[in-house]
């Protein structure tokens, strides 16, 4: 690629070679992680993997909340009743037996069906005992995941992400481009615009050449040390990798896999994955030389010769031993080059860090902090919790429709369904019976499951030392987190700390302008009783739990205490009230957050935040954005955590 042209189709042109090795191998590879909002792009990429695929492969969508029948297998009602016997029936993952389950909003998707995915995933098969029956059927799928989510959302879950072989981003690819390459490729004017048309034939022969190909150990190397340039940490990344390599290779119609092979698979596979700057591998030939010099330093002298009667002519050979079991074993085949194994890691890893994608890394570091308390599953909203009268349904349990609980007619049913034929006979030939008689046990009720609210509280410091620092800064960033929290609809609390006491300026509410109003009449000044405003934070955010909500504790402080419970003076008497509070905190489970609003990052801060179990942020440099945008981050994780741990 040389002209600015070129480059701008790169990525199209790579998500239709991507599409064309997943119609060679879905279960091999796994899938593929497609981020694209709904629209013209996104359906032209689908259409053509679709065309890709030989006649009679499946490709099944599978909705955003589906049924574990519906998914796994189960009974099938309608020819139950017909056939008065259970009648089991396959669910989707069967279903698409040899291809690939299109998974729409896949990060909505739930944890519970996220792992029976990734279980079909690694073992090719789907295994279901429900409603009286049990089976095993194959379930060699490929996944295509469509991920709609956006900045601040959660992605789909980790686990899910890690065993789909391509992770493809067309958000940057407009619908021009990707007609303007289809037109390439109609007129066979470009290389990579031909490669991607392939035929039934040509998939068809790539799927029976694939088991006998072959490759290099060095392709092996490249591969593993590219991953470890970039930061990759997942071994099921380079073994996709590989596989890959092996794909391309039998779709290029050979056996064996070449350095092209090994590049576009590091392009395809590790580079999305990238969490670091890729440096330049070491140099062999500079590592033997090293290597020998220290081996001359370690090596003991040499002993001198033996002593010979018969100084003349050369020592006698040793006799071939006459068990052919003691010969000396064979010479072990020659090493490959270690300047073309260099050359070959260097071309893979210059391929795969030409295709990081812009700004990655950057936006890597910038989530680092919310990185270490983010977990898969999303609690921005609160933890999901169940219901008795309203919410979103997620199943059935025996029980009456009483007390408000709804009547399940369709799990009804099908716990009725399979006792028909017994139930006639027992009712008797003359008896006037129903057309489906339904006992009290067969009684279902649903299974509601709410997100619980969020109440966000607020502890800010200010007392003199805060106010000297930059108590204005700290305001700032809490106006702007009120704000994200009154559009999530969640409610906020806010608590300050300032000569001997903790006082609790706004209770939980879900007013914006309350919440300002009582944030900008804050002076500054006093003493900074830190342990006082601990407990209170935990006393309002276990109040908060009891009545049913997720508390989350933001508290903003530079951790220099020198107020004690008794609201006596001394640094000493206060920090270690201070932390006495905080592992009280801690051991009531409570999500938390500090923020530390010194000048220059302090290790008290960092030390507090440990012992309360708490995210650490450093306010950045007078930027209250900055602050608002991390803390969003990290709230979301916490949360998440929380909710994990209620499940």
């Amino acid at each position: 690629m040389t002209g600015p042209r070129e480059g701008a189709l790169l990525p199209w042109a790579d998500a239709l070679r991507a599409a064309a090795l997943l119609a060679v191998d879905p279960h091999g590879l796994g899938g593929v992680l497609l981020h694209a909002q709904h629209g013209p792009v996104r359906e032209r990429w689908l259409a053509r993997l679709a065309e890709l695929l030989p006649a009679g492969t499946p490709m099944r969508r599978v909705p955003l909340q589906v049924r574990d029948d519906r998914l796994l297998g189960g009974l099938d009602l309608t020819a139950t009743l017909q056939a008065g016997r259970p009648v089991a029936q396959s669910g989707l993952l069967a279903q698409a037996d040899g291809g690939l389950l299109v998974l729409a909003m896949a990060e909505r998707v739930g944890t519970a069906t996220a792992a029976r995915l990734c279980a079909a995933l690694d073992t090719g098969r789907v295994e279901f005992a429900r409603e009286g029956l049990g089976g095993v059927q194959p379930a060699r799928i490929g996944i295509v995941a469509l991920d709609e989510h956006t900045e601040g959302e959660d992605p789909p879950a980790a686990r899910l992400r890690e065993r789909l072989a391509f992770h493809l981003d067309l958000a940057t690819v407009s619908v021009a481009q990707s007609g303007a390459f289809e037109s390439q490729a109609q007129a066979g004017g470009d290389s990579d615009a031909a490669a991607s048309g392939q035929s039934d034939d040509t998939i068809l022969a790539a799927r029976a050449r694939l088991p006998a190909v072959t490759h290099d150990e060095s392709v092996l190397q490249a591969l593993c040390a590219t991953a470890q340039a970039l930061g990759v940490a997942s071994l099921r990344a380079w073994v996709l990798a590989l596989r890959a390599a092996r794909v391309a290779a039998a779709l290029d119609g050979r056996e064996t896999v070449s350095s092209d092979d090994a590049a576009l698979a590091a392009r395809l596979v590790l580079a999305p994955r990238a969490t670091l700057v890729p440096l330049a591998p070491p140099d062999p030939e500079q590592n033997d030389a090293e290597q020998n010099d220290a081996d001359q330093e370690d090596r003991p002298p040499e002993p001198p010769p033996p002593p010979s009667d018969d100084q003349s002519g050369p020592p006698p050979e040793p006799p071939l031993p006459d068990d052919p079991a003691q010969s000396p074993p064979p010479e072990p085949p020659a090493a490959a080059d270690p300047r073309e194994v260099q050359a070959l890691q260097e071309m893979v890893l210059a391929s795969a860090r030409a295709a990081i994608p812009a700004g990655l890394l950057a936006q890597l570091a910038l989530d680092e902090a919310a990185a270490r308390s983010a977990a898969a599953a999303g609690g921005r909203a609160g933890v999901r919790r169940e219901a008795r009268l309203r919410g979103r349904p997620i199943g059935s349990r025996p029980g009456a429709p009483r007390d408000g609980a709804r009547l399940a007619l369709i799990d009804t049913l099908r716990a009725a369904a399979p006792w028909q034929a017994l139930r006639r006979r027992e009712t008797g030939a003359g008896a006037k019976r129903p057309l489906i008689e339904v006992r009290a046990a067969d009684f279902r009720v649903l299974r509601l499951q709410e997100r619980s609210e969020t109440t966000t509280i607020f502890a800010v410091d200010a007392s003199g030392s805060a106010a000297l620092h930059r108590l204005a800064e700290a305001k700032g960033a809490v106006e702007l987190l009120l704000a994200d929290c009154y559009v999530r609809r969640d409610r906020v609390a806010v608590l300050a700390f300032r000569g001997r006491q903790a006082e609790l300026l706004l209770p939980p509410t879900r007013s914006l302008a309350r919440a300002r109003r009582s944030l900008a009449g804050l002076p500054g000044g006093g003493g900074t009783p830190l342990a006082s405003a601990i407990d209170a934070a935990a006393a309002l955010a276990l109040a908060t739990r009891r009545r049913g909500g997720t508390p989350v504790i933001v508290l903003l402080t530079d951790a220099r205490a020198n107020v004690g419970l008794d609201g006596a003076g001394g640094r000493a008497h206060a920090e270690a009230d201070a932390r006495l509070a905080a592992r009280r905190l801690r051991a009531d489970g409570v999500t938390a957050l500090l923020i530390d609003t010194s000048a220059q990052p302090h290790p008290l801060a960092r030390q507090l935040a440990l012992e309360m179990g708490a995210a650490y942020l450093a306010l950045p440099h007078a930027d209250a954005a900055a602050v608002s945008r991390s803390v969003q981050a990290a709230t979301r994780g916490a949360a998440a955590r929380g909710s994990g741990d209620a499940r």
